[in-house]
């Protein structure tokens, strides 16, 4: 055998090694999940993957059904998107299964990978508005639970003049209208102005009586958050401002949010 094949032998024995770390032991496993959980979690495929969800489905005493909702939602993946990967583990675990409050529906970051787009390529609103349309079921599902798409450029009226809302949603659950404006650029105070005014049209002009009122979502590419608190200081609107992203994270980052988790 020659240098390099022991070279690449060691490597992987070590590669291997390094992921038997991050593994619950299986009498822990046994232990603290059922059966159902067990068959639940063998779906998945990938040994790091499979690990996370063993230990979030055991510190959150989570429901098969729980296990499956989060499995769904792409929660590993957000895990590892987050800059604040444990205050987003906290609300998962606080929020349960059932959010009443706008702020546990809408995430700081979004992650649109399935777009297959390439960040130099969202050239304008339009095409990124167009992409998450032809992925709408991966839209909806990064969203989260309870978005129903209402309409695509919303037009309204206000005084004498017309205006036109990227996507409006209803959410089943708040029972609530939801705007969401796309912007290919970093946060500016003038495009949360004008979420607001379209907020307090549809307070005005389009919620009904049974309603709760309306919330907005800004995605924007980067967002200076000491500019957003100023900026949005004050409104009496649901108004968030929240960062996407078109590709996942490293592994690496994956793998070192588990360790801590495992501490």
């Amino acid at each position: 055998m020659t240098n390099n094949q022991n070279d690449k032998t060691r490597r992987s024995k070590a590669t291997i090694s390094d992921l038997s770390v991050l593994q619950v032991p299986p009498e822990k496993l046994i232990c603290k999940l059922s059966f159902t959980h067990l068959v639940q979690l063998l779906t998945i495929t990938d040994q790091l993957q499979r690990t996370f969800y063993e230990l979030e489905a055991i510190k959150g005493n989570w429901s098969v059904r729980e296990l499956k909702r989060q499995i769904n939602s792409l929660y590993f993946e957000r895990i590892g998107l987050s800059r604040q990967p444990e205050k987003l583990a906290q609300l998962v675990h606080e929020t349960n299964n059932t959010p009443a409050q706008p702020a546990d529906f809408i995430k700081n970051t979004y992650a649109f990978e399935f777009l297959g787009l390439p960040q130099k390529a969202l050239v304008t609103e339009n095409d990124l508005e167009q992409a998450l349309l032809d992925h709408l079921q991966e839209f909806l599902l990064e969203l989260g639970h309870g978005f129903c798409l209402e309409g695509r450029q919303k037009r309204i009226l206000i005084g004498d003049e017309y205006f036109f809302i990227d996507l409006v949603f209803y959410h089943l659950i708040l029972k609530c209208h939801v705007l969401i404006e796309l912007k290919i650029a970093d946060f500016n105070h003038v495009n949360a102005g004008q979420l607001n005014t379209y907020l307090n049209y549809y307070k005005a002009e389009v919620m009904r009586p049974d309603d709760q009122p309306p919330v907005g979502i800004l995605l924007v590419t980067h967002k200076n958050d000491a500019l957003v608190q100023y900026a949005t200081a004050g409104l009496d609107n649901q108004l968030f401002v929240s960062k996407y992203l078109v590709q996942l994270p490293s592994k690496e980052q994956l793998e070192n949010f588990i360790r801590n988790e495992l501490r």
